[in-house]
C-alpha cells in the first residue's frame, strides 16, 4: 500500500475475468462532456490488474491504483474489493 501513496491515480471498476493468475481484467466506465458538441459520451476501458490473493472474482466492484509495470500491459495494483458480487 505504499505505492499507492506516491501515486494518486486510482480506478474503480467491475471485474470482467479472472481467469489468468494472479491477474483480473477489469472493465471500468468514463463518462464527460464532449468540448465542442455538448454531448454526455461514455468510454469503456479494460485493465489488467495484478491481484496477489487472487480475492476478486467476477463480478466485483473493486479498487485498483497505478504502479511500476509488472509485465508487457500490467500496470496496475489491486487495491481492495469494494463490493463483493456473491
Amino acid at each position: 500500500m505504499e505505492e499507492q501513496a506516491k501515486k494518486s491515480r486510482s480506478y474503480t471498476g467491475e471485474v470482467v475475468s479472472d481467469k489468468m493468475e494472479k491477474t483480473i481484467v477489469v472493465n471500468t466506465k468514463r463518462t464527460y462532456m464532449h468540448p465542442r458538441f455538448h454531448k454526455i459520451i461514455s468510454r469503456n476501458k479494460k485493465y489488467k490488474v495484478h491481484d496477489e490473493q487472487e480475492a476478486a472474482k467476477i463480478g466485483d466492484v473493486v479498487e485498483f491504483y497505478e504502479g511500476p509495470k509488472l509485465s508487457k500491459s500490467k500496470y496496475m495494483r489491486l487495491a481492495r474489493v469494494v463490493k463483493s458480487h456473491s
